[in-house]
């Protein structure tokens, strides 16, 4: 069967993304596509592999995805540019994982707060079709503080909806938001949503956040279930266009225990204690 591979799908990009308006720089060794925009001097970076297994499954479709959000983020910036960007316009906080970077291209230091030892979060205004991630300059610019950002973000993130899919796989249960805006990962910071959830629960509750378009809440109530969801979350990272974490966590008591410390012989000891 043939695979694309990194050039292949760098030649697929510039018949949507004309070398008249981008400039294209690819690292063999970060496997990594630096996309440069000459009228306005900015660019953005793109990890290769997680489009490559996208394309496995979705084909064309997975390139017309990753040339609408290419698009959406430079018209962001064309924006910014035009000092058409309101303060007072929706932020919302995001989740990366620890090893994203942490100043822009430009070297503004982002906006940031400690999360987990897998994950960090970031700040994003909402920008209709993308968002742009809120950096020190921005704020300097706007004369607004980083509680107040945090705020904003906090209370955006309660007013999101929290529908979901549910599916049952070896007498486990999993809950699957996948609601497409570009925050379903952020749902991980309501509160509120997971106490919910946690009612419902029978067995350990798990979240995981394996790319910012979906968070998975697990009711594990055997020793398969933790096998299902760790091939799960492995997959969702795989193919996500922002992984995140493909580590999972364990909620109780309004805490975030990674699995790898937890999980192993836990439903049995439970067991046990019945």
């Amino acid at each position: 069967m043939f695979k694309v591979k990194a050039l292949e799908l760098i030649r697929l990009l510039k018949t949507k993304l004309s070398e008249e308006i981008y400039t294209y720089d690819y690292n063999r060794e970060t496997n990594k596509l630096r996309l440069d925009h000459k009228e306005l001097a900015k660019g953005i970076d793109i990890s290769i592999p997680p489009i490559l297994a996208k394309y496995e499954t979705k084909k064309e479709k997975a390139i017309e995805e990753v040339v609408y959000t290419i698009q959406q983020t430079f018209q962001a910036m064309e924006k910014e540019i035009a000092g058409e960007i309101d303060p007072a316009a929706s932020i919302y906080p995001v989740i990366r994982s620890t090893s994203f970077p942490q100043k822009s291209n430009e070297g503004n230091r982002f906006i940031t707060k400690d999360h987990t030892a897998e994950t960090r979060i970031y700040y994003a205004l909402d920008l209709g079709n993308t968002y742009r991630l809120l950096d020190e300059k921005m704020l300097a610019g706007w004369d607004i503080r980083e509680t107040e950002i945090r705020e904003r973000a906090i209370f955006q993130v309660r007013n999101l909806e929290t529908n979901y899919k549910k599916d049952e796989v070896a007498g486990n249960i999993f809950y699957f938001f996948n609601n497409n805006d570009g925050y379903d990962a952020s749902r991980l910071l309501n509160e509120s949503l997971l106490r919910d959830m946690k009612k419902q629960v029978v067995g350990d509750m798990t979240v995981s956040v394996p790319h910012q378009d979906v968070m998975i809440i697990g009711d594990i109530r055997n020793e398969t279930g933790y096998d299902v969801l760790a091939q799960m979350t492995m997959h969702f990272f795989t193919v996500g266009t922002v992984p995140i974490t493909s580590l999972s966590f364990i909620y109780e008591n309004g805490d975030l225990e990674p699995i790898f410390i937890l999980a192993k012989n836990r439903v049995t000891k439970e067991n046990e204690d019945k």
